[in-house]
């Protein structure tokens, strides 16, 4: 009898009461499969050890870093599928060194992540917060002070033109907004088929009302807005930021926003995470801020889930999971050979 395909879940998915933290991950998809066996890791540690991986053929993943360290001597596993599209907390050289296989989840965030462009871009034009402010303290009679911003006719620039920047738009299409994107990787047309514009980087932050970050933190990204950029940026004009902290100077932003250079901004990422509850962004009225969180919903996390949940029985049936960061690794003769025992295995493709 062939041996069970081991699967291990990292233990912040639970709360301490031992009970899911997000709800409906998709977990059914795991129990339904034949031959397939999970459970949560029993610690909950910022980075997994090679003890507590090494007796898994898959991973899913959630903050825990998976190092060179994790992986020394695992020759068991397979595929580590990280519950989101970051992938951070996770070494992919030594993934790759290592012939395992590194999965993400961008069905599942995509239109959740989409939303919450969308969401903070009509509360930032409405100035909901600060309407929400003067009810509350008594201020009725100072609304007059607080006109809002119409979208329509204005112009929406997505730095990232990929899987969620273009989700993004697709949400906008029914605001009659003007459509501009920048990815150095596309193609100036790749925008025709949904009326998206692409420019440069200077052209979209000089022409946008509406700014919003939807690119990977790279080398390349790190602090892509900077003080320059933000200079060139329109005063009426908003940042949006649901990508990673680490692409925004959040320094020189504080600034431009104190400074009433830009008209605000929406934040739910920060350069540093947990962000400093004395951080001077925190004190502005003209930030919104989430904690990270602001796509958490059911929704998001049943798709990530599900997705994730589906990579990982791909690789125990002997598949190519669809959503691979380290496509390389396919190319290994031992990684092909684990897919093939896999495959006549516990679990039929």
């Amino acid at each position: 009898m062939p041996a069970p395909f081991r699967v291990g879940l990292t233990r912040d998915f639970l709360k301490p009461d031992g009970t899911l933290g997000f709800g409906d991950i998709g977990l059914e998809l795991l129990d339904q499969a034949p031959g397939v066996e999970w459970e949560f890791l029993p610690e909950n540690t910022p980075e997994l050890s090679p003890e507590q991986v090494r007796e898994y053929d898959a991973l899913l993943v959630l903050a825990p870093k998976v190092t060179a360290a994790t992986l020394a001597g695992s020759e068991r596993l397979s595929v580590v599928a990280r519950f989101g599209v970051g992938y951070d907390n996770v070494d992919v050289p030594a993934c790759t060194q290592a012939g395992v296989l590194l999965t993400i989840t961008p069905d599942g965030v995509r239109r959740p992540v989409a939303l919450s462009v969308i969401t903070l871009l009509l509360a930032l034009s409405h100035r909901l917060l600060e309407k929400d402010r003067l009810t509350r303290d008594g201020r009725w009679a100072e609304k007059l002070g607080y006109m809002g911003q119409g979208i329509t006719g204005r112009t929406l620039g997505v730095i990232g033109f990929g899987n969620i920047g273009r989700e993004v738009f697709r949400l906008a299409q029914p605001f009659g907004m003007r459509h501009l994107a920048f990815d150095p990787h596309l193609p100036a047309d790749a925008g025709r088929d949904l009326g998206v514009k692409l420019v440069d980087l200077d052209t979209l932050l000089a022409q946008s009302d509406f700014v919003a970050v939807c690119c990977a933190l790279t080398p390349e990204t790190h602090h892509l807005i900077d003080a320059a950029r933000l200079a060139r940026m329109k005063p009426n004009a908003y940042l949006i930021n649901v990508a990673r902290g680490p692409i925004v100077d959040q320094q020189a932003l504080a600034r431009v926003l104190q400074e009433r250079r830009i008209a605000g901004a929406g934040l739910d990422v920060f350069e540093q995470e947990p962000v400093d509850p004395d951080d001077p962004i925190l004190k502005l009225d003209n930030v919104i801020v989430a904690p990270h969180a602001i796509c958490w919903t059911d929704e998001c996390f049943l798709g990530n889930g599900r997705s994730a949940c589906e990579s990982i029985l791909d690789v125990a049936a002997g598949r190519t999971p669809r959503y691979v960061v380290n496509r390389e690794v396919l190319e290994q003769p031992e990684v092909q050979a684990k897919l093939q025992a896999y495959g006549g295995g516990a679990v039929a493709e």
